[in-house]
């Protein structure tokens, strides 16, 4: 009986300190991806920067210059980059 015990105990620990947490980081991920919008600026997982220009369910289009879009499944969108305004602007 006590042997049960600490199985269940080892894994009640494993599943708050690993699993838990990376279904947290999948949800707010998933929720991210969900929640993009055109004129959105972001970065994805190669590193490119491009504001958000089309989307559909599976792809994100983004102009990254002048007279160039690509486009990405929205999976390659690493996050959306927060623009920061100069106070002193």
């Amino acid at each position: 009986m006590p042997t049960l015990v600490m199985f269940g105990a080892m894994f009640a620990i494993f599943y708050f300190l690993m699993i838990r947490p990376q279904q947290k980081q999948k949800q707010e991920r998933e929720r991210m991806l969900s929640a993009i919008k055109r004129g959105d600026k972001v970065v994805t997982t190669s590193g490119m920067f491009g504001t958000v220009t089309n989307l559909t369910d599976k792809t994100v289009t983004l102009r990254v210059a002048d007279q160039v879009k690509l486009e990405f499944e929205r999976s390659a969108v690493a996050r959306v980059v927060e623009v920061q305004v100069d106070k002193d602007a």
